[in-house]
């Protein structure tokens, strides 16, 4: 088949990958002049299967309750006259509900877990490069309530497969010896030692190479203005390119735009719940003769992730649902920096900070799209949330697989199926 993917981060060049070892004709259309560079460019460099449980769970409106007046609280939101703003919070509440946040947090445990290994292949096929190290995901707890509310949540995914080993304050210390300082807070950690760290945006590049020396077509710098909708089909897309407005033709489209998605599939009927969740995060280089983690650390207290990238520290966090600005709020930026100088103090050179922020795809239930839409030959791979990055290559594979008319070996509620 001759197929369009829309979207060059991290979904759409796995979706480009897979496709291609299939056979099929590829082209990867872009905004930008190069792959990766908005939501997959500087995110918190996770590969977190253990961080599967969803924003939308019982306890979340009571702490959004208390987070509603900070400005520099976790989650915020920023309540905006619109109405696609309005529905997503409607359904974000339905969620939170025990059954509803069970079953999304099985559901995205068993994508992680798919994804990480297809992840691993293709680093191990490829031999990609990008900051990786695999010391696992440290999720440290500051009080014994904090980690008695999150011991359910962590033993589901335990269940589920993903393995998880519950240590005392001296247990972390000693696995992160760079939180040394910080150990009297630390009340206690859950260590997923097979999830893994490393710079989304260096693999991306990476593999949108193998793409391209596989045969994938890249065309970058191109705006993409519409699908054209001929009664329950669609029969292009209408892109503009250097001034000139053109209308390509393929077998079938793959929707991988993510934040951005949700406008160009209202505009041919469909109702995606798909807001922007705006995150933040700083890259800090480490100060000569310090040592910082090696292990990726999720400080649970303030909803923040540490990862080693060679000699800089990616601080991430927040999540900010006020529409698509991407200005970044200095309070927001410095909060992370902040608690870095707490957990690391004197190891983080936070004058030279490099702060950037990206729109993440976000669904009420943290579940992205992925499969047939009802319109033809329309497919998804969108929608994910914070968990792009943990879920890309698996989501890539799954989507190549179903549009090859092929079951995923993956338990997961694809679109059509």
């Amino acid at each position: 088949m001759k197929i369009i993917v829309l979207g060059a981060g991290i979904l759409g060049v796995s979706s480009a990958w897979y496709l291609s070892q299939d056979g099929h004709e590829v082209t990867v259309i872009d905004r930008q002049d190069g792959c990766a560079l908005e939501t997959s460019f500087a995110n918190g460099a996770q590969i977190s299967v253990s961080y599967a449980e969803p924003w939308a769970n019982p306890g979340a409106p009571l702490k959004l309750a208390k987070w509603l007046l900070r400005d520099d609280s976790p989650l915020l939101f920023r309540w905006r006259a619109d109405w696609h703003q309005w529905l997503w919070g409607l359904q974000f509440a339905r969620e939170c509900l025990p059954a509803r946040t069970r079953f999304n947090t099985i559901q995205l445990t068993n994508l992680g877990l798919y994804s990480r290994a297809a992840l691993i292949d293709l680093r191990a096929k490829l031999a990609l490069e990008y900051d990786q190290l695999e010391r696992g995901i440290l999720h440290v707890f500051t009080s014994d309530k904090e980690l008695e509310a999150s011991r359910p949540g962590l033993e589901l995914m335990r269940e589920f497969g993903c393995t998880m080993n519950f240590l005392d304050r001296a247990q972390t210390v000693a696995l992160e010896p760079a939180l040394n300082a910080f150990s009297g807070q630390i009340a206690g950690a859950a260590h997923a030692p097979e999830d893994e760290s490393g710079d989304a945006f260096k693999f991306t590049q990476q593999l949108a190479l193998r793409c391209a020396r596989a045969g994938v077509t890249f065309r970058y710098d191109t705006t993409i203005k519409r699908l054209v909708k001929n009664g329950g089909d669609i029969d292009g897309v209408e892109i503009e390119h250097a001034g000139q407005t053109q209308v390509l033709s393929a077998d079938a489209y793959v929707v991988a735009l993510g934040c951005w998605s949700a406008h160009l599939l209202r505009a041919v009927g469909m109702s995606p719940a798909i807001y922007p969740a705006k995150g933040y995060s700083a890259t800090v280089p480490i100060k000569p003769g310090q040592n910082a983690n090696t292990v990726s650390i999720t400080d649970h207290q303030m909803k923040i992730v540490f990862s080693r990238l060679g000699d800089s520290v990616r601080i991430a966090g927040t999540a900010e649902l006020s529409g698509y600005d991407l200005k970044l709020n200095m309070l927001r930026c410095q909060a992370l920096t902040r608690r870095a100088e707490e957990l690391f103090p004197g190891v983080l050179d936070n004058a030279r900070a490099q702060y950037w922020s990206g729109l993440r795809p976000a669904t009420p239930s943290n579940l992205p799209y992925i499969g047939k839409s009802r319109l033809g030959r329309l497919w998804l791979n969108t929608g994910h949330g914070t968990l792009g990055w943990t879920h890309g290559a698996g989501s890539g594979r799954a989507l190549a697989d179903l549009m090859s008319q092929r079951k995923p070996d993956v338990d997961f509620a694809f679109m059509g199926s």
